[in-house]
């Protein structure tokens, strides 16, 4: 992942949580404009800071980079949900989202 897509990734993702930039770098700690610089590539974060990114996020270092999962808090939602089915129950949301596509 080149600097330009992990800021836009990183954008997309702090966007769905509804948080801004400042908000998001203040309760990581940091200087209000820390995550406005990666975001607009002037800098990455460090190791430490990108793992507090993610749980800030609620998501893993993983889904960060899955850039096939658009929502990965949601798709985390869906998940837990279906942990309370039955195997009849699955099928159905199974069918419903192959015909959402």
């Amino acid at each position: 992942m080149d600097q330009n897509t992990f800021s836009h990734r990183l954008s997309e993702l702090r966007i769905q949580k509804g948080v801004s930039a400042r908000d998001m770098s203040l309760s990581l700690g940091q200087s209000a404009g820390y995550i406005n610089n990666i975001e607009n590539g002037v800098n990455y974060p460090s190791m430490s800071v990108f793992f507090y990114i993610c749980e800030y996020l609620d998501i893993t270092p993983k889904e960060f980079f899955d850039l096939d999962t658009d929502n990965p808090t949601k798709a985390n939602e869906l998940l837990e949900a279906t942990r309370r089915l039955n195997d009849s129950q699955i099928e159905h949301l199974i069918a419903l989202a192959k015909d959402l596509k």
